[in-house]
């Protein structure tokens, strides 16, 4: 007999080890671990937290602790870019011109904005994070969807078609107690380390055919199917930048003022009115020097330039914005005038073509996660959900004007309905079901009955 998704967790009491789902949980645990070091290192880039390299062993003996490096976050910039442009707008099946309202309820119930926002965020930067999907809460009953970040979980994929067979999610409670829960195809179990062993506590026997965890990766390929992160091929050029950069803020302090020269003196003549010994850094940055020998002589040596710094950052951050696709305004190093609309579109179209690429990955998540929501909440599989589409907002700079001007002529002409033009307008589902409301409220107003297509609306204000 089929146990319903929804069903309560069968709650056990720990006795012994289970061997399958241990071994299980160790082979996922074996995942995290070979992750966990490029997780750091993407994560320490999109921090600014990570080593100062390129920095020779002389020059770090010389200065030690003294060197503070100037990050230039450029990982965190081309992060920000692309996130930014990946907001989700609603979910269609088969044949409809709007949003479905039931996945966009649930999509909203689980603060899907700010957490696929996070999502995203982890996935472009780290190379992936995951979604999870379980039973509703007590006294709800819309399905819980949550958010991962990957130094929390793992998965193992089938060697011969890729899916997922099976998920980890490990996390520890305030009070110390480390639980581990483990996501395979028709039931989550949940373990505790007990005793010194990892021991069964629960298994919610939800039936789904697959597991409830959903891996959010960016770049996927057909051999590395868990991605890599959008910034990785420029961490080379942004820890010359660092250097560079640190190296321009140690010249600026040593060489950038001018440098003075004195012969006939020693380092005792440099006293305060008290004769105390003055360090090293009032009598290199005295504005007097004065003494009553006639034959010392003093000088200054010509203040260092550092435009061949100010060069190098530049050119260097001309080909990081390549390696990111990003317009030259991003890293700031064009003086020209602002572009027109027309040259700020081309200028960003590599930009808004990777873009979409990343809606087809990522919305295949969502799409999966949606999916399981809704067989959650239904009990059954609905065929129609095989082709579920994910709603993504334009990901190219909106000129407003233009946009609506276009959309107007084309309602006008008969050519789209008025719910399509509000879609290509980029209003939201719950926007648009508002905007129908308001609509069958003036109609009810003027007497013309209830239109709830939208259908003649245009010929209204005629």
């Amino acid at each position: 007999m089929s146990v319903s998704p929804f069903s309560p967790p069968n709650i056990i009491i720990p006795t012994e080890p289970d061997p399958a789902l241990v071994k299980l949980l160790y082979d996922l645990e074996a995942v995290r671990g070979a992750w966990r070091c490029d997780l750091t290192k993407y994560d320490q880039y999109l921090r600014g937290e990570q080593p100062l390299t390129f920095m020779s062993d002389a020059m770090r003996s010389e200065f030690g602790d003294q060197i503070t490096s100037l990050v230039l976050n450029w990982p965190e910039l081309g992060t920000e870019a692309y996130e930014n442009r990946v907001d989700v707008e609603g979910f269609r099946f088969p044949g409809e011109s709007a949003g479905d309202e039931s996945l966009w309820t649930t999509w909203q119930a689980n603060n899907m904005d700010e957490q696929s926002s996070m999502g995203h965020t982890d996935a472009i930067a780290l190379s992936r994070a995951a979604a999870i999907v379980g039973g509703p809460d007590a006294g709800d009953d819309e399905p819980v969807v949550t958010v991962e970040s990957a130094f929390d979980v793992a998965w193992l994929r089938s060697p011969r078609s890729g899916a997922i067979r099976a998920g980890l999610k490990r996390w520890t409670e305030d009070d110390g107690t480390e639980f581990a829960n483990l996501y395979v195809p028709g039931a989550t179990h949940t373990l505790s380390w007990l005793r010194g062993q990892w021991l069964p506590v629960s298994t919610d026997p939800h039936g789904i055919e697959r597991p409830l965890l959903v891996p959010l990766v960016n770049l996927p390929r057909t051999k590395y199917r868990d991605g890599r992160s959008e910034f990785s091929s420029i961490i080379g050029l942004a820890d010359a930048a660092n250097k560079m950069a640190t190296d321009m803020m140690i010249s600026g302090e040593y060489h950038a003022m001018p440098r003075r020269w004195a012969f006939g003196l020693k380092r005792d003549d440099f006293v305060d009115a008290n004769g105390n010994r003055k360090s090293a850094w009032a009598f290199t940055k005295g504005r007097l020097w004065a003494n009553e020998n006639k034959d010392v002589k003093v000088g200054q040596f010509p203040e260092a330039d550092l435009k061949n710094f100010h060069d190098t950052i530049r050119l260097l951050a001309q080909l990081a914005s390549q390696m990111l696709a990003l317009p030259d305004d991003y890293m700031s190093f064009t003086s020209d005038n602002p572009p027109s609309a027309d040259a700020l579109r081309a200028a960003e179209a590599r930009m808004v073509k990777r873009v979409e690429r990343k809606h087809v990955s990522f919305g295949g998540t969502w799409e999966e996660v949606m999916r399981l929501t809704q067989r959650i909440k239904t009990g059954a599989f609905d065929p129609n959900a095989r082709a579920l589409e994910t709603v993504w907002r334009n990901p190219a700079t909106p000129t407003v004007a233009q946009k609506a001007d276009a959309i107007v002529k084309l309602h006008a002409q008969g050519i789209i309905p008025l719910e399509q033009a509000r879609i290509d307008m980029g209003y939201t589902p719950a926007q648009r079901i508002e905007m129908r409301r308001m609509d069958d409220e003036a109609l009810n107003g003027l007497g013309l009955g209830v239109d709830p297509v939208g259908a003649g609306r245009a010929d209204l204000g005629a």
